[in-house]
């Protein structure tokens, strides 16, 4: 079965530093190659929860980005591995968290839960109502698309290496 690598940027872009996933993404967009770019798929999933199920079952690679609620300094960006990413989030900063975290589970119920998962997230400073990131998340926005970057690059040569 082919590979297939997802990047799933998250968030509410309505809601200030909730949309810093999705932010990140577009950002990732700007900076990464064309030769990576081109075997990614790049999806803004902004907060559709379950509606994400069927392309997190077709990935066999997925780097998600994020807004984090992890008690930490606002802007602080903190990666997690696929067994570190906990399948039912128990305390949320978004609606959109809790239906990501029953995708995830809900996927691996079904058997079709992704090879590698990656979560890269920026805890946020403010997530009231509001279209502008805070400066301390937008500038944590360039360091989640630049670590983002880097993951996919390490994927897709570890791809290349099995293949040959």
């Amino acid at each position: 079965m082919p590979k297939r690598i997802l990047a799933l940027g998250l968030g509410n872009i309505l809601n200030r530093d909730e949309g810093a996933g999705v932010y990140a993404l577009k950002e990732l967009e700007k900076i990464l190659p064309e030769a990576i770019k081109s075997q990614v798929e790049l999806v803004d999933g902004g907060v559709l929860g379950m509606d994400l199920l069927p392309y997190v079952e077709r990935a066999s690679h997925l780097l998600v980005l994020d807004a984090v609620d992890i008690g930490a300094q606002p802007g602080e960006v903190r990666e997690y591995a696929k067994d570190e990413i906990e399948l039912f989030y128990h305390g949320r900063i978004s609606w959109h968290q809790l239906g990501f975290q029953e995708v995830l589970a809900v996927a691996k119920v079904r058997g079709k839960y992704p090879e590698n998962v990656y979560l890269i997230g920026a805890q946020p400073a403010d997530i009231k109502a509001g279209i502008r990131l805070s400066r301390k998340v937008n500038n944590s926005v360039q360091k989640m698309a630049k670590r983002a970057a880097e993951v996919l690059e390490s994927w897709l040569g570890e791809i290349k290496k099995k293949k040959i």
